[in-house]
């Protein structure tokens, strides 16, 4: 199972109409493709830089999910039959990386590999000490 990011531009017209059966299309596309969801979320709402497919605004929609490479055409041939995906982006992520952003958007949905507190393990005081210990002596 390779870890990908998916970013899907939807028609916001009919995000707002019916958001939860928008979400649902778009996780729907994903499963037919042998992807499993970790996490996902609106992004952006707003007016586009320029006009696509008749569309002046679009939600973007990011998607972080795992699945096979092989799912990739299945993604790529249902989002171009949608009337709902306007344009999709879909981008392999290294492990680190997927974890982080899963993390930042979803927190329940994160691994567990780091403890929590770790990062106050470092004295930031005591690096800088040792910095000016090395300038006393020249």
């Amino acid at each position: 199972m390779v870890n990908y990011e998916g970013m899907f531009l939807l028609d916001s017209g009919k995000f707002a109409a019916d958001h939860e059966g928008t979400i649902a299309h778009v996780l729907e596309i994903l499963s037919k493709a042998g992807a499993e969801v970790v996490a996902h979320r609106p992004w952006q709402d707003g007016k586009l830089a320029y006009e696509i497919e008749g569309h002046m605004k679009g939600l973007h929609y990011l998607v972080y999910f795992t699945m096979p490479g092989s799912g990739m055409d299945i993604i790529t041939r249902s989002c171009h039959l949608s009337d709902i995906v306007i344009r999709q982006m879909v981008i392999k992520q290294p492990q680190t990386l997927f974890d982080a952003m899963v993390s930042a958007i979803d927190p329940s949905a994160a691994p567990e590999t780091v403890s929590e507190g770790s990062d106050d393990s470092v004295d930031y005081d005591a690096l800088n000490d040792d910095d000016d210990d090395d300038d006393s002596d020249n």
